[in-house]
């Protein structure tokens, strides 16, 4: 089989919008995500209405650029990415179990590789998605309208974001020990930060994501793919061949390190923390693209407040600003400082298109 790339994170208008707004001064930047955080504050009361003030504000940048890109209408719905639609309707917070007929999960998948592991093919799930019987069926709208987004329903899991691959390089870049710490890769998608931990001998890894369908077609999948013992030949394995696969071909020791979760994050760390069995906080907290709606920050900063160990680490990865969602780095790292909790630096910014950055939270006064 012949592998090959099949991500949709280049080619849309995502990155068009990107390369225009990186024209902007960094001070720039930091002035207008000061100026959203304080409305997102003053407005805490009707966060399931999109503000006007944010709607004005967002408005004021796209009217900054050139008529076809600023046009919402304009943008194909041959690319996957569309400014977020708004609902509300949590996703509760459940455990995933890992099932006994292991080659089924994996029987109608395309398996693909990158360098060091492997991944399932999205495209080829999303195909297959809108027949899914167990699944939400506001999901399968979303991806049937080609949307990224349907804020308290759909969070994005379906799309390997592009910050995802800023943290696999500079895991490797910054030499990040996984050895024997507990992990967790929080809003994980495909699982591939996680999938890194694995592979880096990590005592135990969680993967916790806003949607269960995402959990069981996407990231269980990867993982299971990804511990294939190495007597099987992961590499042309394709639907018919991957359904004959038996629960000795896969390396169980790797299986049984990892935990699957789904739901919104402040119901996910009541369920870890209100768990009968007792609960080892996190050593490393590892997340991706999960910074772009304000609104959602509280509930991020608590989870990571309190289901971090005292001495761990956080490494979040995102752009400077997410257009439509009105949230981004800069403006984090703003509400961060005012929680007062943690100290907040970047340790790498990616200074291509819209600045993307990796950032290192680890609490004031370990205790």
């Amino acid at each position: 089989m012949a592998f090959q790339f099949n991500f949709s994170i280049e080619n849309t208008e995502e990155s068009r919008l990107e390369a225009l707004e990186d024209e902007k001064p960094q001070q720039e930047l930091v002035q207008e995500s000061l100026i959203l955080l304080d409305k997102q504050e003053s407005l805490a009361e009707k966060r399931n209405d999109m503000s006007s003030e944010e709607n004005m504000f967002n408005q004021e940048l796209l009217s900054e650029m050139p008529a076809q890109v600023a046009d919402h209408s304009s943008l194909s719905k041959s690319h996957d990415v569309t400014l977020p639609e708004k609902y509300s309707c949590p996703a509760a917070a459940k455990a995933h179990n890992v099932p006994k007929d292991v080659g089924k999960i994996l029987g109608s998948k395309v398996v693909e590789k990158l360098p060091g592991l492997y991944h399932i093919n999205i495209s080829v799930v999303k195909a297959e998605l809108p027949n899914y019987t167990h699944g939400d069926n506001i999901l399968t709208k979303s991806i049937s309208s080609h949307s990224d987004l349907i804020t308290g329903v759909y969070e994005g899991g379906l799309k390997i974001w592009e910050c995802t691959f800023d943290l696999m390089d500079y895991f490797s870049e910054a030499k990040v020990q996984f050895a024997h710490k507990v992990v967790l890769d929080l809003g994980c998608g495909a699982g591939l930060l996680g999938i890194t931990a694995l592979k880096g001998n990590a005592e135990r890894v969680h993967f916790q994501d806003y949607n269960g369908v995402v959990i069981e077609e996407i990231t269980l999948p990867n993982i299971l793919v990804n511990c294939i013992c190495p007597s099987g030949d992961s590499e042309g394995i394709t639907g018919p061949s991957l359904v004959q696969l038996q629960e000795t071909d896969f390396n169980q020791d790797l299986i049984s390190k990892c935990k699957f979760f789904s739901g919104e994050w402040s119901g996910f760390s009541k369920l870890l923390l209100n768990s009968v069995t007792p609960f080892a906080k996190y050593d490393l907290i590892i997340t991706s693209e999960t910074v772009y709606n304000p609104d959602y920050y509280e509930a991020l900063h608590d989870t990571l407040s309190k289901l971090l160990k005292a001495n761990g680490c956080v490494y979040v990865a995102g752009k400077a600003h997410y257009f439509g969602c009105g949230g981004g780095v800069l403006l984090f790292q703003e509400f961060v400082k005012k929680k007062n909790v943690f100290n907040s630096r970047s340790v790498k910014i990616i200074d291509k298109g819209l600045k993307r950055f990796i950032i290192e939270l680890v609490f004031k006064n370990p205790s």
